[in-house]
């Protein structure tokens, strides 16, 4: 098998495309972040924090429903399908979002919008994992998640290349009457209609999985793509291994194999760090950019600015957690990552309180956001991948994916009236708690998994 020459070209082109799904849910996720001072002017909710929370934890919703869906729906019409459906929802909600004038039919198209992006969220990395030969696999699948940072910068130079400039003195009526509330914030969703349109044509474009292939019996097709991707002698290893996989992974997992006795721990430690990786708060940065530096004492035109350093600050720290997570190893990781964003949002909250605004608070923001690409971002994926035992791994992955998203919902949603009640200081400072919490679960609960087989760490895990 050390012999076999892969073909590296089409391999690294299926990815790319797949890849996009991860591309367009980084900017659907964050794109909303720097339209939001504009449409909550035109829609005038920008002083009534249930609504604001609504708008921006809408497509939650819709991520939720695609997620819990996606594995069944993956099984029963492929993954090639759900890619293509998840492209076009991309396009619609983009075309939909900003044509709108109507409140409650913007929530309808962010809604759209969350259904494609828990598909992709889904699929884009198992279509991207079932085509990889194994001694790549972990690279094209981080793919991925680089893909989706990208998305989140493109958003974030987007919006501040089309949003006209803003007086620092502006008021809310000024704000409604300009370019920026009246058509800015509808381009900023405009353009995601490019990247999607690409994705939903080159989408078609792809093979299937060859897993999906000799599940359902189509064996010349799967062994046709497996040739493309490693020659013959590869291909006909590749699909025994499928067909005796799918051979001992038939049996149906009951809701009672999820909460046995020696399950049951594992499962927890799953739906804590899943829940955890969205509680730590850093994404009511991307989210509420306004509202984090604005309190800081920026004006909206220097909140479009500062939100791109940001982008670049994650990107840059996660292509450091893809070089070093193999070297220092998950747990170190994610022990730093909770304890170090528990100290910086502890300055953070201060910095608000005392009025230490502008350069301080962009700072401790910068920090808080390199800490968590190198760190809970991408490292709680790797964990989740490797805890579960063997036989239920993709039912234990299923539910802690549906805990994070209940649990983004819940961060997006909470933010405006956390920060009404207790104000920037306060809220950062029940994140840091939350973050201390995480700490000592993680140091309790979370031995080190890497270097080690995924028996052993069964083994240790139902040991604890």
């Amino acid at each position: 098998m050390n012999k076999t020459v892969f073909n590296n070209q089409f391999i690294f082109g299926i990815t790319a495309v797949s890849a996009m799904g991860g591309l367009l849910f980084g900017y659907d996720w964050v794109v909303i972040g720097g339209a939001k001072p504009f449409y909550e002017r035109f829609f005038d909710i920008a002083t009534i924090p249930h609504l604001q929370g609504w708008a921006m934890s809408s497509a939650l919703i819709g991520c939720f429903l695609g997620a819990i869906t996606s594995g069944f729906l993956a099984d029963r019409f492929g993954r090639k399908l759900l890619l293509i459906s998840a492209a076009v929802l991309f396009t619609v909600s983009a075309i939909g979002t900003g044509a709108v004038n109507n409140f409650t039919l913007f929530i309808l198209f962010r809604l759209i919008g969350g259904l494609g992006i828990g598909l992709a969220s889904a699929v884009s990395p198992m279509y991207i994992a079932e085509i990889s030969p194994a001694h790549i696999r972990g690279r094209l699948v981080s793919v991925n998640q680089l893909t989706i940072v990208i998305g989140i910068l493109a958003a974030q130079v987007i919006n501040y290349l089309i949003a006209d400039n803003i007086a620092a003195n502006a008021t809310d009526a000024d704000i409604l009457n300009s370019w920026n509330g009246q058509m800015g914030w509808r381009w900023m969703f405009w353009a995601e209609v490019v990247p999607a349109f690409a994705f939903t044509v080159m989408a078609f474009f792809i093979p299937e999985s060859p897993r999906f292939l000799v599940k359902t019996g189509e064996t010349k097709k799967a062994a046709a793509i497996l040739s493309r991707i490693g020659g013959e002698e590869y291909a006909l290893a590749e699909e025994k291994n499928i067909e005796q996989t799918l051979k001992t992974g038939t049996k149906k997992i009951a809701f009672g194999d999820l909460v046995h006795t020696k399950v049951r721990p594992v499962l927890l430690i799953g739906i804590v760090l899943a829940a955890f990786q969205q509680w730590c708060g850093i994404n009511v940065i991307f989210n509420y950019a306004e509202e984090v530096f604005v309190a800081a004492g920026y004006s909206v035109g220097d909140m479009l600015f500062n939100i791109i350093i940001t982008g670049t600050v994650n990107l840059i720290f996660t292509l450091v957690a893809m070089r070093v997570v193999d070297s220092l190893g998950r747990r170190k990781l994610m022990l730093f990552g909770s304890i170090g964003l528990a100290v910086i949002y502890f300055l953070l909250g201060g910095s608000y309180i005392l009025k230490l605004d502008g350069i301080v608070v962009l700072i401790l923001v910068l920090l808080g956001i390199a800490t968590y690409a190198m760190t809970l971002a991408p490292i709680t994926w790797v964990v989740l991948s490797e805890i579960f035992p063997n036989r239920i791994r993709g039912a234990a992955m299923a539910v802690a994916t549906t805990a994070l998203w209940i649990a983004s919902f819940l961060l997006t949603y909470t933010f405006p009236v956390l920060n009404k009640m207790f104000q920037a200081g306060g809220t950062f400072w029940l994140y840091a708690f939350i973050c201390l919490a995480g700490f000592l679960f993680i140091l309790k609960k979370l031995p080190e998994t890497k270097g080690k087989s995924l028996e052993k760490i069964e083994e240790e895990l139902a040991a604890k």
